[in-house]
């Protein structure tokens, strides 16, 4: 097939153009092609993209992704999974640092998210009676959220039975 501009040279090009819907097709010679612009997207680009990216990274253009390690209380340096791991906290600021994520941690690790101290064992009898009770209750309204009725019966009555020996 003979090139459809100049009709002498072979066409190497076959070019298929749909502008508005409309097909045209036309088989060219290499040297019409380069004349008439159809073969500027073989030619290198002015503007080549992998330049484009390789200057960007040269001069430090493209942020770099900091990646942080596990969460690290900034005093003592006590990492959340050491925490995790031995329920001891480092430093006050670890409560600051960590404080979100305690709670479910304390709860698993000391049954409570609340710390009580230790009560004198000679004057702590109702003391212990008291933190007993507000424990109960606690227990109770939990399993009355859970709808373990039988279970919130029974520590209903272990409440009353501790109320008359308190008084």
């Amino acid at each position: 097939m003979l090139c459809q501009e100049c009709r002498k040279r072979p066409a190497t090009v076959h070019i298929t153009r749909i502008v508005n819907g409309r097909k045209t097709e036309m088989s060219l010679c290499e040297q019409c092609a380069r004349e008439k612009g159809e073969l500027e997207f073989l030619v290198e680009p002015q503007f080549p993209i992998q330049s484009f990216l390789a200057s960007l990274l040269q001069q430090g253009a493209v942020p770099m992704l900091k990646v942080s390690g596990p969460p690290t209380c900034e005093t003592c340096g006590l990492t959340f999974e050491e925490f995790s791991r031995t329920g001891r906290l480092g430093c006050s600021g670890c409560y600051e640092r960590f404080g979100e994520r305690l709670d479910p941690v304390l709860r698993r690790i000391h049954g409570s998210a609340r710390h009580t101290g230790k009560v004198p064992a000679r004057s702590g009898e109702a003391i212990k009676a008291r933190r007993e009770l507000a424990r109960l209750r606690e227990a109770l309204a939990e399993a009355v959220k859970a709808e373990e009725f039988e279970k919130a019966a029974e520590l209903r009555d272990e409440i009353k039975r501790l109320e008359k020996e308190v008084g």
